[in-house]
């Protein structure tokens, strides 16, 4: 569990996290059996949302927050629930094995909202939106202060980072619609609709924001720039 996700939250409110040990799945030298277990351990996940719905909970108050392969658990949560939890946030959803259009890759219609962040597209993250709203900081490939990164840990890593910081910064992250997403990759963002902020508590449900953006960050935290 991304424990600066919880902490930032629990800082600001009464919320209560529940966190998913799929070990069993994910943490495999097989990238390929840990890249099928997503839809298992996203249909097991969605199983326990309709348990708690039938206690009383209501999707209506519910995210389901992933990074990397857990951005695809997330989004198969989102499908068991048939697209009606109230967000998935799809933390550089992981893109070896992975398209947009798979029966278990996370897509926008696993939830009411489902934001992405691409922090490390074409490596280790997926480079195609699968969001109703794709965020790309600094270009959504490379990340400012992440070095050389060839292996791109660093940047996949910033997803949850940017994500965890912007639950409680009082700068937001705010970023520019784009035409799409060639334009991100050509380095040459038209703006194109509303300005959008990136992350933050409550998600961007229900306000109209959906498309490609850009934005820029700091090469350390505090990440946002306003």
């Amino acid at each position: 569990m991304n424990t600066n996700i919880r902490d930032r939250y629990l800082s600001i409110g009464e919320y209560n996290m529940i966190s998913v040990d799929w070990s069993a799945g994910a943490v495999n030298p097989n990238y390929v059996a840990a890249r099928n277990a997503v839809g298992p351990a996203g249909a097991a996940v969605a199983s326990f949302i309709g348990q708690l719905v039938a206690a009383g909970a209501s999707v209506d108050n519910m995210y389901v927050i992933g990074f990397s392969l857990g951005a695809h658990v997330a989004g198969n949560a989102g499908k068991g629930q048939n697209g009606h939890v109230n967000t998935v946030i799809a933390l550089d959803p992981a893109g070896p094995l992975f398209s947009l259009g798979q029966p278990d890759a996370v897509s926008p219609a696993d939830g009411r909202y489902v934001e992405m962040i691409m922090t490390n597209g074409g490596l280790l993250g997926s480079s195609t939106p699968m969001g109703q709203a794709t965020f790309t900081p600094n270009g959504g490939r490379t990340q400012p202060g992440c070095g050389t990164d060839i292996a791109g840990g660093c940047a996949h890593g910033r997803a949850p980072a940017y994500y965890a910081e912007s639950i409680t910064s009082s700068v937001p992250f705010r970023a520019t619609r784009c035409a799409g997403i060639q334009e991100v990759v050509e380095g040459n963002c038209t703006p194109s609709g509303a300005d959008a902020t990136m992350g933050g508590e409550p998600s961007n449900y229900g306000r109209g924001v959906s498309g490609v953006y850009f934005l820029t960050t700091n090469d350390a935290a505090p990440f946002a720039r306003g």
